[in-house]
Parts: C-alpha cells; sequence; structure tokens
C-alpha cells in the first residue's frame, strides 16, 4: 500500500496549481516552522507537525491529497519499526513475551469488549460494535514510540511495557483483518465478493513460507552481504542495501497480507546480533525522521474539517470519551500486573489514542459494506482527534505521577546500552578494552574498519561497524548512555573530530582520548579531554625502566627514575598549555648521555639517592 502511493502522490498533486516540489518546500517550511515551536512550548514535535498539517489543508496553497500522502509517508512507521528491532535481540524479544502476550493481549480484549459495549448502548449492531471495539483497541505505533524517544524513555520499565503492547497490537491486525468477512450483514453475503478479505490455508502457508524465509535470510545472509558492501568502502551502498533490506522485508509481508512494518521489525530483530547494527541504524535514521514527520502532518492534512463540523457534538464527545475507556483499562490491566502507579499512569497516557491502521481496518471493511462511507468519515475524524489529543494525555498524565518516588531505569547492557563506549579497536584500542572486559564493565565498542570486526569475532568478540566521526552513529551505539567514551582512533584528525564533536553534543560525558605526540595531547588538553595519554610515552617509559634494570642500577632507583622522569614531562604539559609549545625546556634531561664510563641523570642526583637510602632503610 505503501510502496503504490508516490503515484497517488503525483496525480493529486496533478489537479492542483502547485508543482510537486513546490508542494514539498511548503510541506518542508511548515514542519521547520511549527516543529520547533510546539518543542519549545513543551508540546512536542508531534502535535506540530500535525497543526502544520491543519493549517496548510485550510489555507489558500494547496499541497496535494493527505490520504495519499499518509499512505506514502506510513513508511516512516516502517522504518521506525525496523529501528526498534535493531534495538531487540531474538533473547530480549523472548524476555518480553509475557509483556506482550500478557499486556498486550489484555489490553487488545479489554479495550475492545469495553468500546464495544458502549456501540451497543448507542444502538449500533453486534458487528459494527464489535469491530469499532476492535478498531479503536489499536494505540498509535508512530505516536508512542516518537514520544519514547525523543524522551529517552524506550529502556524504562513503562516504555518496554508499551512497546509490548504496541507490538502485540501489530500481531493483531492480521486476525482483526481476517474477522472482517464474517462481519458483512447475512443479506449481503451472496451480492459481494469477500474472498480478497478472508483468510484461507494457502494463504496461511504463505505467510508461514515469508515469515520463516526472512528468519533465514537474516540469520545466514545479511551479515555476509553487509561485509562484502563495508569492504568496498563505499559509504552509500550501506545505505542503499539498508533500505533494501527494510523495503524488501517489507514488502514481502505485504504481500501475503500482513504489514509492512511486521516484516521491517523481523527484519531488524535477525540483525540485533549483527556488528554492523549501529551504522544501519544511522543509516536509516534520517528517512525515519523524515518520513515520521511527514505521517504526522498527513494526518493533519487529512482532517476533514467538515466533518468535525457536521458531527462536531459526536466527534468531540468521542474521541475523549473513548481516550478515558483506553486510559483506566490500561492502568487496570498494569496495576494488576504489579506495576506501579507511576508506570501505570505512564503507559496510560501515551496509548489512549486510536492508531494509524484503524484507518486500514475501517476502509477495508466500508469495502466489504460492512460498515458505510458516512460512519468510516466520521470515525476517521474521532481517530485523527484522539491523535491530536496525544500530547494533551501525555501531559496530563505527567501531572498525575507521585514525584516522591524515584524512578528506575532498566539496565540494559547488551548491544549498545555500555556504561563505557570506545571507539577504535586497532592495537591500541584491543589493550584497553581487555583492561575494560576483564573488570565486568558493560563495554560497547564500534570501528570503521570490517577486518577488525571480523578479526574479533574470530576471538570471541564481538565489535560493532561504524565510524565514529558521525553524530547519528554515536547516538545509536548508545552514547547517551555512557559514563566514558574512551577514543582509541589511529590517526590524530580521526580523534581529535570525534572529541569536538562529542565535547560539543554530549559535554557532560567524560572524555578519554589517545594522543599521537606531545602537540596532539596539547590540542586535546585545550578541548578540555578528561584523560590524555600519548600512545608511546607509557611504553617508553616501561622499556628505559627495563633498560636501567638491565645496568644492575636496583629496581628502587629505577623506579624513582622513571617516576621523576614522568612527574617532569607532567609539569613540562601544564606550562606548554599555558605558555606554547617550546616552554619548560629546562625540565627534560637534555644532557648528553655517553656510554662509558656510565653516568647517573645530572638533576638533584643526591636528592635521588637520599631517597634511594630512605627507602632501603624502610625495607630494612
Amino acid at each position: 500500500m505503501a510502496l503504490d502511493a508516490s503515484s497517488q502522490i503525483a496525480d493529486a498533486a496533478s489537479g492542483h496549481g502547485l508543482s510537486l516540489t513546490v508542494q514539498a518546500i511548503v510541506l518542508l517550511a511548515s514542519a521547520v516552522i511549527f516543529a520547533p515551536i510546539f518543542k519549545k512550548i513543551g508540546l512536542g514535535t508531534v502535535l506540530g507537525y500535525m497543526v502544520a498539517g491543519v493549517v496548510l489543508a485550510n489555507s489558500p496553497l494547496h499541497v496535494g491529497d493527505g490520504e495519499a500522502i499518509l499512505h506514502f509517508a506510513e513508511l516512516g512507521i516502517v522504518f521506525l519499526l525496523f529501528v526498534i528491532g535493531l534495538e531487540l535481540k531474538p533473547q530480549r524479544l523472548w524476555a518480553l513475551r509475557h509483556g506482550i502476550f500478557g499486556a498486550g493481549l489484555l489490553q487488545v480484549t479489554l479495550c475492545a469488549l469495553a468500546i464495544g459495549a458502549l456501540c451497543l448502548v448507542f444502538g449500533y449492531s453486534w458487528q459494527i460494535s464489535l469491530l469499532i471495539g476492535l478498531g479503536f483497541a489499536l494505540s498509535s505505533t508512530a505516536f508512542a514510540m516518537q514520544i519514547l524517544n525523543e524522551r529517552g524513555e524506550m529502556n524504562h520499565g513503562f516504555g518496554q511495557t508499551s512497546f509490548s503492547i504496541v507490538l502485540f497490537q501489530d500481531i493483531a491486525i492480521v486476525p482483526i483483518l481476517a474477522l472482517i468477512p464474517f462481519l458483512v450483514p447475512t443479506y449481503l453475503k451472496e451480492t459481494i465478493d469477500v474472498s480478497e478479505a478472508s483468510l484461507d490455508g494457502a494463504s496461511l502457508l504463505n505467510i508461514i513460507g515469508v515469515m520463516a524465509g526472512l528468519i533465514l535470510i537474516g540469520r545466514y545472509c545479511l551479515n555476509w552481504l553487509f561485509r562484502v558492501i563495508a569492504n568496498t568502502g563505499a559509504k552509500e551502498l550501506m545505505i542503499v542495501v539498508a533500505l533494501f533490506v527494510v523495503l524488501g522485508s517489507g514488502y514481502a509481508t505485504q504481500a501475503v497480507g500482513l504489514s509492512m512494518g511486521l516484516g521491517a521489525f523481523l527484519a531488524g530483530v535477525m540483525l540485533a546480533d549483527s556488528s554492523y547494527r549501529h551504522e544501519l541504524e544511522a543509516n536509516i535514521e534520517p528517512f525515519r525522521g523524515l518520513l515520521l514527520g511527514l505521517f504526522f502532518m498527513a494526518v493533519g492534512l487529512s482532517l476533514n474539517v467538515n466533518v468535525i463540523i457536521g458531527n462536531w457534538l459526536t466527534v468531540l464527545l468521542a474521541a475523549p470519551l473513548i481516550m478515558v475507556v483506553k486510559a483506566v483499562v490500561i492502568y487496570s490491566i498494569i496495576r494488576g500486573m504489579k506495576g506501579s502507579h507511576n508506570d501505570a499512569v505512564r503507559v496510560a497516557s501515551l496509548l489512549p489514542q486510536v492508531g494509524e491502521f484503524a484507518f486500514v481496518i475501517f476502509a477495508t471493511a466500508a469495502s466489504v459494506y460492512v460498515t458505510s462511507p458516512e460512519l468510516v468519515s466520521i470515525i476517521t475524524a474521532i481517530v485523527t482527534v484522539t491523535m491530536a489529543l496525544t500530547p494533551l494525555s501525555v501531559f496530563i498524565g505527567n501531572k498525575l505521577l507521585i514525584h516522591d518516588t524515584e524512578e528506575e531505569l532498566i539496565e540494559d547492557f547488551e548491544g549498545a546500552n555500555g556504561s563505557v563506549l570506545v571507539v577504535g579497536f586497532g592495537r591500541f584500542g584491543q589493550i584497553v578494552c581487555q583492561t575494560l572486559l576483564a573488570s565486568g564493565l558493560p563495554v560497547t565498542v564500534i570501528d570503521h574498519n570490517a577486518d577488525s570486526i571480523r578479526n574479533a569475532a574470530r576471538f570471541g568478540l564481538r565489535i560493532y561497524y561504524g565510524e565514529g566521526r558521525r553524530l547519528d552513529v554515536l547516538r545509536a551505539a548508545g552514547i547517551e548512555n555512557a559514563r566514558i567514551v574512551a577514543i582509541c582512533s589511529d590517526t590524530k584528525e580521526r580523534t581529535s573530530e570525534i572529541t569536538r564533536l562529542i565535547k560539543k553534543h554530549f559535554p557532560n560525558i567524560k572524555v578519554y582520548a589517545r594522543a599521537t605526540d606531545r602537540s596532539h595531547a596539547l590540542e586535546l588538553m585545550e578541548m578540555e579531554v578528561d584523560f590524555q595519554q600519548r600512545e608511546m610515552f607509557e611504553s617508553a617509559l616501561v622499556m628505559g625502566k627495563s633498560v636501567l634494570d638491565g645496568m644492575d642500577i636496583g629496581t628502587d632507583h629505577a623506579n624513582l627514575i622513571v617516576e621523576d622522569v614522568r612527574k617532569r614531562d607532567q609539569q613540562r604539559l601544564q606550562l606548554q598549555q599555558t605558555k606554547g609549545l617550546f616552554a619548560g625546556r629546562e625540565l627534560p634531561f637534555s644532557k648528553i648521555v655517553i656510554p662509558e664510563p656510565l653516568t647517573e641523570p645530572q638533576r638533584d642526583t643526591q636528592t635521588l639517592s637520599k631517597e634511594t637510602e630512605k627507602l632501603t632503610k624502610q625495607a630494612d
């Protein structure tokens, strides 16, 4: 459906005075204006996009058919579900099974029964009541996930619960669509063809075959494909193959009657263990953000103000009533499953709207005459109003929280949620990682070299493919969850660029950096890194001490000499930081050492001898 919508947009555009290019510019300009304003005043970008769409729909400018744009922009939901899948390893998804088939199943069932019962009270038939109940029980994946991602709450307990519920709702779309033919009134069943909406044995086999095929391809083929593409060094090919995987898997499931989002989500889960996960997420993220923004604008564009005006009482009463019913049911479910008050309120205030898949359900029902076109128009208006009220619902939910209890964050250290992010897995980075891994710290490692990733896998290590100089890659690698970033890149330029990027966008995160030489160390100190280390300084000191030991200088005396050199070097660095590179030239030992006879360092020789005697006496 979404893949055929581009032609619909072009056809819709041809009927208006503005060209498709100008319409795109108008849409982008309105997004630039409204989204930041609503974000600034605390209402979120989602409502900003929707208001932009409403304003354009009721302005002299004609920007095309809102419904056609909506179908195309649903690709944003497909990309969103793929990114979510990347965050969930199969083991993690299995761990969420109780939330998916517990809270999710209860939410859909109880909300459908409650809303269906209300429809029966207002005089609708049981078929219409059941269909409305099931359709309205579904929430908006796009709204819920966008708000959670904006606030960085995806890994919180209530974020995982919310995701489990909407994931079950996505799965539930299939049986709901299969149920529609059975709701056709008896007197119409012999006059219309409902075969396209039915789910027979062959269709079920096709679904099973496609799902099994996606799992096998994802497990055994995709990593090989990404490794081949990465070795070419052509970054644009990584974007191309990422889009191919998302759209291809989505189209495969759509072809057998499932949603595109479900296929994309499954592909994401299959790649959650991949070393290329972060690069994939970073490549898809711009498309996801753009298309989701377009989706919310299309919702505003498709809002039929005339329908709302003509049935204003029905729409304006039904929308908040449905949201209240869903919120009460969801709150009761979470509390009944031993959830806290705050978690229950957050989930209930996040998922009371009716989701975008309701448009698909009621359009399908209208095609087989289960519902009338007039009723579908009213339902569409109600669905859109509930979406528009979502930011207000979240705002009210925040006011109902009990703030004297501290919210607990789920510590998921799998994948990209390490408290230490290491950038670079060359010779230097490998030794740093050995120390960190030996301590048991949760570590995420990224490197842009495909060979490093493959070699690490041979030794049982797993690192992620990604370019650390890209902000989107750092975000995808979980930098916002890290306490320290250790930059172990091989080149001075790459290290400096990554350091500047982190200091600009994540000033509160500690940065430990590898310096190539003294001038680079001073450059890093100017950037106010928390720690810098020249790559050969300490190893050279170890070598020098070994030479002293080999010359029978004495271990204690050698240790004092090495420590003195280290201290002088640090003092010189501090002077050079304020007075320039040539400051402190008197601190290093500058006297030429003549091999025969061996001469001790001239500086403070007596002091060192006294300290050696002192240590000897203490040892005795």
